[in-house]
């Protein structure tokens, strides 16, 4: 069973960056894929970006290429969300989750262990 806790969001302005931790404990994380989705009241959760195990291989929404980069630490059990150059569109509660399939899926059903999230807001 693998527990994740997210941390890291908060409110900024347009513009600004924010980096989101995901701490992963009760199984090391090193043979999974991990993506990062966001979820708006009203709205079905949608992926944001995936890497795969060894982090290697990385994958984006098209609405975050180029300002968002995912990274891991397998040593340290921790995945990471870089996000720079942000939007109000961005404004959501971010989760992350992990998956046994290989490569970097991006439909939700492919993940099986969800963090609770954590809250970014974005203002003018």
């Amino acid at each position: 069973q693998m527990l994740l806790v997210e941390s890291g969001g908060g409110s900024v302005q347009a513009g600004g960056s924010l980096r989101l931790s995901c701490v992963a404990s009760g199984t090391n994380l090193r043979s999974y894929a991990m993506g990062w989705f966001r979820q708006t009241p009203g709205k079905e959760r949608e992926f944001v970006a995936g890497i795969n195990w060894t982090g290697s291989t990385t994958y984006y929404q098209d609405s975050v290429k180029g300002r968002f980069t995912i990274s891991r630490d397998n040593a340290e059990n921790t995945v990471y969300l870089q996000m720079n150059m942000l939007k109000p569109e961005d404004t959501a509660t971010y989760i992350c989750a992990a998956s046994r399939q290989d490569g970097v899926p991006s439909e939700r059903y492919s993940y099986m262990y969800w963090g609770q999230g954590t809250q970014v807001t974005v203002s003018l």
